[in-house]
């Protein structure tokens, strides 16, 4: 009976025990409490409510340089040379494809024509008026059946070609003709970038490799981090000064000297054991602004961060993971339940929040995701995972027009010529 009593009294002291600040102790109940605290701050997705903000500010766009680049090695497109209301004109078509993921890929855009892929790694190119020049595939029978994606760089008369099936190889785009082809040892996973006689892509080891564009020789790699998770998201590249700088899937960002190959700066911005376990972390392109690189994630982080050193200038809260756009010193970027936000470039504050999705009915915006969006001369072009283009004035965030284009995911929208481009599952459809 005494050995029960005792029990029992051990047992309510276990439970009602407490810390104490001489000895610095936990007593376990309290310590079981904080450490179940402490796990739902570092995994908990909180979501952040966000309203409109200073939505009567009208921005004052005068002596905007518009421009039409086919490529941009610090993916800054800025405003472009568009101010059309989406008249469709063209219909670029190719075989449909059982991933949409793969509709999420930029075309080469050619003065006379088009270059993509169908669902078989074909690369087919088009004149102006939509008509195919050519088509051709450079896989085995077992190779189409894995559903190549490709990426595209272009080099002069040459189209630099990635894949996801670790193949890698050049072509001439006039006759489609196969200048060499390489295999890698691991899939592909990111935008190409090239500079001088170099490409540069990442793999989905998070290994930078470089290659050389006469014969796609390798002249250096370099392996960072390796995460046990794959990411949808492709891993983004752009070239600053001397340097080529990347993210890979847990969220570091890494700046290498282009001849050598060796590390400049490394910033992690996530904690790897944390992505590994818990969900797939999203991270937008990187584009660079005079001396500063800018990008965005899934976890609620804009990042400014200083191009030559690695330093962080400033983190705002955005949840966001599509590329933004720049004008002047304004940033422009989307967050994913559909909010516009411009921000101050040089010190991040908060300029305007607009409401992108005010038509959409509750529980109709909620399944809505923002795809990409691109600046015109006067409008923002905004593409959702509904098929719907939203088109808003960029001076006030009014929306003009919601056009659907498809039942399904479009792609971010791209401007050429002064036309607009986006692609749907199947084809490329033209505006002006």
């Amino acid at each position: 009976m005494n050995k029960l009593i005792i029990l029992i009294i051990a047992l309510f002291l276990i439970n009602h025990c407490s810390f104490n600040e001489n000895s610095r102790i936990w007593k376990e109940k309290e310590k079981k409490l904080q450490n179940k605290s402490q796990i739902k701050k570092v995994f908990s997705e909180d979501k952040k409510i966000v309203k409109e903000f200073n939505p009567k500010l009208k921005l004052k766009l005068e002596n905007v340089i518009t421009n039409n680049k086919i490529i941009d090695n610090k993916n800054n497109f800025g405003p472009q040379d568009y101010d059309g209301v989406l008249n469709k004109i063209g219909n670029y078509k190719f075989s449909k494809f059982k991933d949409d993921n793969q509709i999420n890929f930029k075309p080469i855009f050619l003065n006379e024509g088009i270059l993509f892929f169908d669902n078989k790694g074909s690369i087919i190119r088009y004149n102006n008026n939509q008509k195919v020049l050519w088509k051709k595939n450079y896989y085995s029978k077992s190779e189409k059946k894995l559903k190549p994606k490709l990426y595209f760089a272009l080099d002069n008369e040459n189209l630099l070609v990635a894949d996801n099936i670790a193949k890698y190889y050049s072509i001439n785009i006039n006759s489609g003709k196969l200048n060499w082809s390489k295999n890698s040892s691991y899939p592909f996973n990111s935008e190409i970038k090239k500079f001088k006689n170099k490409i540069f892509v990442v793999d989905y080891k998070n290994t930078l490799r470089c290659f050389n564009i006469k014969d796609g020789s390798e002249c250096w790699n370099l392996k960072t981090e390796d995460s046990f998770t794959l990411s949808n998201t492709k891993y983004s590249l752009i070239i600053f000064e001397n340097m080529v700088i990347f993210s890979n899937s847990i969220g570091d960002i890494t700046a290498v000297d282009i001849e050598t190959g060796l590390i400049t700066w490394q910033l992690p911005t996530q904690s790897s054991s944390i992505i590994n376990e818990t969900y797939n972390f999203n991270i937008s392109k990187l584009i660079s602004e005079g001396n500063s690189i800018f990008f965005s994630n899934n976890k609620g982080e804009f990042y400014s961060v200083d191009a030559k050193t690695g330093t962080i200038n400033w983190i705002n809260e955005i949840d966001s993971n599509i590329t933004p756009i720049i004008i002047s010193n304004v940033i422009f970027t989307i967050s994913a339940d559909g909010y516009l936000f411009l921000i101050e470039k040089n010190k991040g504050n908060i300029i305007r929040i607009t409401d992108l999705y005010k038509n959409y009915k509750l529980k109709k915006r909620i399944n809505i995701k923002p795809i990409g969006f691109t600046l015109g001369k006067k409008n923002l072009y905004l593409t959702n995972s509904n098929g719907n283009i939203i088109v808003a004035e960029i001076s006030s965030g009014n929306i003009i027009k919601i056009e659907k284009v498809s039942r399904d995911s479009l792609s971010e929208p791209f401007i050429f010529n002064k036309n607009l481009f986006v692609i749907k599952n199947g084809s490329i459809i033209k505006y002006n």
